[in-house]
């Protein structure tokens, strides 16, 4: 998720005749934020943290008005809160991002068949084909954010470029809701000024390195000697590096890239040593993953367990099954075994995860004996009273008995 605060925009606001900038990245603004300020109209120009109130989760996204005050997604909810105390704290939805999000890709797709996702929020576009039908990059460009509002009621930015890195680099300098517009001839001239940290892999480790060497500025890098950049940080990563500052990118947009996991987390409020409480979560986790998966049309070769204790150290672990599933309960029960066999000693747990991977829409070849038939009929009967009357209007027997507040996080 971008930091970006709209305080440096700029924009592309006059047409501009070039035909060389055919990729265009695409980025909703603030998109789990705008998304709920869609069903609460009313906050809008108000600061907004989307998240759970608890002091010890952390932030899903903030509003632009929220990052002028330093809040960023990623952060503590605690030091958010101190930042911008007036700020309005909204529960995530992530299935109502979910719907935005194929809202959005099938907009884009209306403008080119050249669309490769990002997330669930941004797109690269190579339009080279659509300029006979819809005009110049910046005609594009304009269209595309007028479909992707008519269609969501989201802004959108738009970065146009002759490379991806460039693409995205513009769409970041345009937040929020602009497009600015490179043409090939003007690469250098937009690219050199950037910072150093502007540079696809350069860290804040890495900046630190080029910093010693004097480095303020891409340009900065792409003027130094190549033997003294491999010195400072080896021979693969200046190659690299050297490249983009020079404005060479020979990657091509690759449409029809598919979601390769799906994952939900959740923080507790107080760590849990309860090893019951820890097996409820993980079949709610599961459950939801469960259902992400049916709603894609995928389903999941790997499940994979997150663990973080309450010194904070964190440890996975993953098992590979013998037939790909999008069934919760199957997701539960590996997880649990995962669980049972990485912590015998029932350490406490302060954040728990599941992640459904190796994702495939091969749905139809199933094993002739299939283990989870009974609960897949019942989880997907489940998903048809929930979209009759409401989500989770309908849960697992299990997820009522003992159940503890509990703060969800998304793990995408």
């Amino acid at each position: 998720m971008s930091k970006q605060d709209g305080r440096n925009r700029l924009v592309s606001d006059a047409p501009v005749d070039d035909l060389t900038a055919t990729i265009l990245h695409v980025d909703l603004d603030a998109f789990y934020a705008s998304v709920e300020l869609l069903e609460r109209p009313e906050l809008v120009g108000k600061p907004v943290i989307v998240g759970h109130a608890s002091a010890r989760s952390v932030v899903t996204a903030a509003n632009y008005e929220a990052r002028r005050f330093g809040v960023n997604s990623a952060m503590s909810m605690a030091l958010a809160r101190q930042r911008c105390p007036q700020a309005i704290v909204l529960e995530p939805h992530f299935e109502r991002y979910q719907h935005y999000s194929s809202l959005f890709m099938a907009a884009l797709g209306e403008i080119s068949p050249l669309v490769e996702p990002l997330g669930i929020d941004e797109a690269f576009v190579d339009i080279a084909g659509a300029r006979r039908l819809f005009g110049t990059p910046w005609q594009i460009a304009t269209r595309l954010r007028t479909a992707v509002f008519e269609a969501t009621g989201l802004n959108a930015t738009v970065g146009a470029a002759a490379t991806k890195y460039v693409a995205k680099l513009a769409s970041g300098r345009a937040k929020p809701d602009g497009q600015l517009i490179v043409p090939a001839a003007e690469t250098l001239d937009f690219l050199h000024p950037q910072p150093i940290s502007a540079l696809w892999g350069v860290g804040a480790k890495t900046e630190e390195q080029l910093a010693r060497l004097g480095l303020r500025t891409i340009g900065d890098l792409a003027e130094l000697p190549l033997d003294t950049l491999r010195h400072s940080i080896g021979e693969v990563g200046a190659t690299r590096l050297r490249e983009l500052a020079w404005g060479r990118d020979p990657r091509v947009v690759a449409p029809g890239r598919e979601e390769k996991s799906v994952g939900h987390e959740t923080t507790f409020e107080t760590d849990v040593l309860d090893r019951d409480a820890i097996h409820r979560t993980l079949l709610q986790l599961a459950d939801s993953v469960g259902i992400r998966l049916r709603r894609a049309g995928v389903r999941a070769r790997t499940v994979s367990l997150k663990l973080r204790f309450s010194d904070f150290t964190t440890l996975t672990r993953s098992r590979t099954l013998a037939d790909a599933t999008d069934v919760g309960r199957r997701l539960s029960e590996e997880a649990r075994a995962l669980y049972d066999g990485a912590n015998p000693e029932q350490r406490p747990v302060r954040l728990v995860g599941v992640r459904a991977e190796q994702l495939t829409g091969d749905v139809a070849r199933l094993s002739l004996w299939d283990d989870d038939e009974a609960w897949r009929e019942a989880e997907t009967t489940m998903d048809e009273l929930n979209a009759r009357f409401g989500d989770g209007s309908v849960r697992s027997a299990a997820l009522l008995r003992g159940a503890r507040t509990r703060r969800f996080g998304h793990g995408d």
